[in-house]
């Protein structure tokens, strides 16, 4: 007999959630996606602590504390980053360069880093839409959050310039519904 085994299918819905990302259409068929699932209660609490001191940045960066709390509450946490490298190669300039400047640009570096290639971040944004789709297909709650993406950067946790961070729920009520 097992009680409430659906706790544990959060990490077999982020593996899912991970493999939609993985085969989700990129640009010219060239991948530069990365991947973590984060299942482990002290990796993220470490997540969470790191979102708690962005949030001491000041009051505008109140809400890292917030989702610190939703990561805490969450089974699992989905990360999915660009790992940059080379750009698509048409130069529609949506970066600001053209590709073959871009990669000679001077990178800045704040909460994510660039610049990147613009087709890229679409990879980035398709990829982590075909994985959300799956976790709503599989009825677990999830919050697409640029919070925990900077943390896991922040952490070194991925080889990428931009992350987005998915905690993924397995309750009787929504945790992402009634935020404050």
């Amino acid at each position: 007999m097992e009680f409430n085994p659906e706790k544990e299918m959060a990490a077999l819905v982020g593996r899912l959630m991970l493999t939609a990302a993985r085969t989700a259409p990129k640009a010219r068929g060239q991948d530069e996606i990365v991947t973590v699932l984060v299942t482990d209660p002290e990796e993220k609490e470490t997540l969470a602590r790191e979102m708690e001191r962005v949030a001491e940045r000041g009051k505008a960066f109140a809400f890292f504390k917030r989702d610190a709390e939703n990561v805490r509450q969450a089974e699992a946490v989905v990360l999915i980053g660009l790992d940059f490298k080379r750009p698509v190669g048409v130069n529609c300039q949506g970066c600001g360069f053209d590709c073959e400047k871009i990669l000679k640009a001077e990178k800045t570096s704040g909460d994510y880093e660039g610049p990147v290639c613009a087709m890229r971040l679409l990879d980035l944004g398709i990829a982590v839409g075909s994985a959300v789709s799956v976790a709503k297909e599989h009825c677990v709650d999830n919050r697409v959050m640029y919070t925990i993406g900077v943390a896991a950067r922040r952490l070194g946790w991925l080889s990428a310039q931009v992350v987005l961070g998915i905690p993924l729920s397995i309750k009787g009520k929504n945790i992402f519904f009634d935020r404050k």
